[in-house]
């Protein structure tokens, strides 16, 4: 049981040689040959290549196979964020800056940098690109429950975890009720989020509980960074244990992901530097799935390696490209090439590069927009899977609800899924106190 309280902190983490400069990559390819609504299967799957990135293109036999079904969605949708957010945006527009070290200063609620970057004329362009990745808008933060698989080469193997997740948003919130305490939930509030995980299986990690802490501080310059707090309800001890949250980059439990990895990057700002290599750059990308996969059912084609989104529904959109170069020289990555959509700020692909510059691992995601219901769906409260509230009626939430990691110098990889994944907060403030307090991962055990 100790050796898999690790494994379970770094879902709850992940949940919740330098690289030489390159001009940007902002040159777009012709029109593509499909159209909203085509079928691209095995046999035309070249038409894709000019809208892929090259490193996922070069290693296409992971996720295209004989028999995928893959859909044209729209190009450009409309995902653009509710009103609640955008007020607060044009609201304290202005007031957030880019500090020493890509630090955070100023910041109070909705988006930091609104407008397009100026990845040419900006030497911050990529600091404040993550940092609207960072505070993009996500609801309340995520409610969710999740499968995590490990597959080598096609076969699935019986390292899991199945489970319940949640993240709360402490600050930057953009309802009028928290405008006093400066837009965060509590008054004098020092944490960012709080993220909470409950294990349901396998048998021998039932019952493991896990809160992880983030705090306003992790927005300093490195030497002021105050990391995570983690803690660990570990059933066979009946006690909570403090874990340190400081080897964020070590891989877990023999997988191929390190903390930072989910949702491409899920680390803390100031400790890397970031580089805008392009924008406007034309990709294809999962972003409004129509597939019900976990906890829907466990039975959905995920291709012969179990790392596909073929048999799914990808959008045409536009990217900023980020690279994040480590500021620590035992870091395990020499950089990490991120997509991000220009829109939204959801990450599409990510590209990880091993200390002799080779390229290591590929981290893919699926989405789901709030406003597309499942058939599933129709079985819920309301019939949707994704409630407004009263401040938020629409919540307009295009969020990630699965990751998948490919080591391609082993051909072996994770899937997590939490198709379920939405952002409607609890419906009290009191619930909240009790659901993170510390105290609840020993209460009555």
């Amino acid at each position: 049981m100790l050796r898999v309280a690790p494994a379970i902190f770094a879902l709850a983490c992940l949940w919740a040689g330098s690289a030489t400069a390159a001009a940007p990559e902002d040159v777009a390819p012709g029109a593509p040959s499909f159209k909203e609504g085509d079928t691209i299967g095995f046999d035309k799957v070249t038409a894709l290549k000019p809208f892929l990135p090259p490193e996922f293109w070069d290693n296409r036999d992971f996720f295209f196979y004989e028999g995928m079904q893959l859909e044209i969605g729209p190009t450009d949708r409309d995902y653009s964020d509710p009103a609640q957010f955008n007020a607060a945006t044009e609201k304290h527009k202005g007031t957030a800056k880019v500090g020493p070290e890509s630090s955070l200063g100023g910041y109070v609620s909705g988006r930091p940098f609104p407008g397009k970057i100026d990845c040419k004329g900006d030497p911050e362009a990529g600091s404040k690109i993550m940092w609207n990745f960072d505070w993009r808008w996500q609801g309340d933060g995520t409610n969710s429950r999740y499968y995590y698989s490990y597959w080598d080469r096609g076969e699935e193997l019986p390292l899991y975890y199945e489970g319940t997740a949640k993240i709360i948003k402490l600050a930057g919130r953009v309802e009028p009720q928290y405008e006093a305490n400066g837009a965060d939930m509590f008054r004098g509030e020092k944490r960012k989020h709080i993220f909470g995980i409950e294990v349901d299986a396998p048998f021998d990690a039932r019952g493991i509980l896990v809160m992880t802490y983030r705090y306003k501080d992790s927005e300093k310059p490195k030497a002021e960074t105050k990391n995570d707090d983690t803690w660990v309800y570990v059933p066979t001890l009946r006690r909570v244990r403090r874990i340190s949250s400081a080897q964020r980059t070590d891989a877990v439990s023999g997988t191929d992901f390190t903390l930072d990895d989910l949702r491409s990057f899920d680390g803390i700002v100031p400790q890397y530097h970031w580089e805008c290599l392009g924008q406007g750059i034309p990709l294809l990308a999962p972003m409004s799935t129509k597939v019900e996969a976990y906890p829907y059912t466990l039975d959905h084609n995920f291709g012969p390696y179990g790392l596909s989104f073929a048999d799914d529904r990808w959008d045409m959109r536009h990217a900023y490209k980020v690279r994040m170069v480590p500021n620590n020289a035992d870091h395990p990555y020499s950089k990490k090439d991120i997509y991000l959509d220009e829109q939204t700020y959801e990450p599409l692909y990510a590209f990880a590069y091993d200390r002799k510059n080779e390229l290591w691992k590929i981290i893919t995601h699926n989405h789901r927009w709030s406003g597309d219901n499942l058939p599933d769906d129709a079985k819920k409260p309301g019939g949707t899977w994704y409630a407004g509230w009263a401040e938020v009626p629409e919540p307009r939430d295009n969020r990630v609800n699965s990751d998948i990691i490919v080591n391609v110098q082993t051909g072996t990889g994770n899937r997590i899924e939490y198709w379920d994944n939405h952002g409607t907060p609890y419906e009290s403030v009191g619930k909240v106190r009790r659901y993170i307090d510390i105290g609840r991962l020993t209460k009555g055990r």
